[in-house]
């Protein structure tokens, strides 16, 4: 058997190193640099975890890295079906053998995709940092993969790259269309063009896949990605007992996008259906869910434990193009899309992220704290145009200035308000605060 393995992975390196570098979308995803740390590209399934490991390996190689000192290895090949751990030492020992030179001497990159498929591969993993000059990227579409479970599993030793769906500005880059000057150097109809696609983009999301396709193509694409994550990542993985319990938590959460979501007020409806089912097994639920990168939710910005526990959370979809899946309104809300689009702007950014309700009964979109330590109180609509909508939003951000008096105040919106705002609010069309164009 390991005759076989060792034709099949000298062969697959020899064609690695010959491949053509494929031509993608460039992605804007942070990457860690830790020496002695290896790099687990994680998020949800078809978010572009194998296009950012190429993306990275292209990058070595027009930094000067020689092609035969980059390795790309997928484990997804029928011919590797009954490896095991063991059996891993047999790429190390190939490698080494094709390309002598880099032993010890110079500094190899391994990019090892579906690498879960090989049982025990975390061990191969920690043993390979330690007794080699290699550079570690790991990926994969199991679970463990796929969750921050890898960093556990590597004890340590690896560090997170989240990939998510495309950006507002990935996705004009997808498309050819991206901007390259300032908002103030922009022609009307360059304004007006980049005003259509963000909407577009609010109403299809950031999957590579879901590009360009119409809406019936489109959202029997999305539907199944939301299927193989409930059923693959959460049911199975998680052996949970109610999987129904779940799909309905699912409906509730992302029909209901930006909205609030209450643990206490799902519990006590399910109960009122004669569903019976345990608050803690809820909040696991929604754990899961979360861990599976199908979502994220916000709690209320404060220093209390308990308040914390005793207000609803704010849940947002991973990709807005989610939405028209499990609305049922039958109309697109262009100011929930809008808001779950700033907040993965700022989770890009790596800004830690909370909504605020204010004594006086307002409520903030969101309080970000920046890796700099800059506060910022941010209030996300789509349409100012009402006097009534406009002051209301004004009062909540003066409201919540009251207590984070470090807070920037901003106002993001798709058009600019027709009344003049405060002098310490500072306002952001939609586009050129995604684009950074201001």
């Amino acid at each position: 058997m390991e005759s076989q393995f060792r034709t099949v992975i000298r062969q697959k390196i020899i064609d690695a190193e010959a491949a053509p570098l494929p031509l993608l979308t460039r992605r804007d995803v942070w990457l860690p640099a830790v020496k002695s740390k290896a790099t687990a590209v994680i998020g949800m399934r078809r978010a572009g975890k194998t296009s950012l490991l190429w993306q990275i390996l292209a990058d070595r190689f027009a930094a000067g890295t020689p092609r035969e000192g980059l390795l790309y290895f997928s484990f997804e090949d029928e011919r590797l079906a009954d490896m095991r751990v063991e059996d891993l030492d047999l790429l190390v020992e190939l490698f080494y053998q094709l390309n002598p030179s880099w032993r010890d001497a110079r500094r190899a990159t391994f990019f090892l995709d579906e690498i879960q498929l090989i049982p025990g591969w975390e061990l191969f993993a920690r043993r390979l940092l330690d007794s080699e000059n290699i550079e570690l990227f790991l990926s994969g579409s199991s679970a463990r993969l796929l969750s921050r479970e890898v960093a556990t599993s590597m004890r340590g030793r690896a560090m997170e790259a989240v990939v998510t769906p495309f950006s507002f500005r990935e996705m004009l880059r997808h498309a050819g269309n991206e901007p390259q000057k300032m908002a103030d150097r922009l022609t009307k109809a360059e304004r007006s063009q980049l005003d259509k696609d963000l909407l577009d983009y609010l109403a299809h999301g950031g999957f590579p896949e879901a590009q360009g396709l119409d809406i019936r193509n489109r959202l029997e694409l999305l539907r199944t990605y939301v299927d193989v994550v409930l059923l693959r990542d959460v049911v199975e993985r998680h052996n949970l007992s109610q999987p129904q319990v779940l799909h309905w938590m699912v409906r509730q959460l992302l029909g209901n996008a930006a909205g609030s979501f209450s643990i206490n007020k799902f519990h006590a409806d399910l109960k009122s259906r004669g569903v019976a089912v345990g608050k803690d097994t809820l909040h696991s639920y929604l754990a899961h869910l979360e861990d599976a990168f199908l979502l994220s939710n916000l709690d209320v910005a404060t220093d209390s434990e308990r308040r914390k526990q005793v207000n609803p959370r704010k849940v947002y979809p991973v990709d807005t193009g989610l939405m028209a899946l499990f609305d049922r309104s039958g109309k697109a809300n262009v100011g929930h899309a809008l808001e779950t689009v700033v907040l993965h702007e700022l989770q890009r950014c790596g800004a830690q992220v909370n909504y605020v309700r204010t004594p006086g009964g307002f409520e903030v979109d969101f309080y970000a704290r920046g890796l700099d330590g800059n506060e910022a109180l941010i209030q996300v609509c789509a349409d100012l145009d009402s006097p009534d909508t406009l002051a209301r939003e004004v009062r909540a951000l003066q409201d919540a200035a009251i207590i984070w008096p470090n807070a920037s105040l901003h106002l993001i919106a798709l058009s600019r308000p027709k009344e003049i705002l405060p002098q310490e609010i500072q306002f952001h069309t939609a586009s050129e605060w995604l684009l950074r164009l201001e």
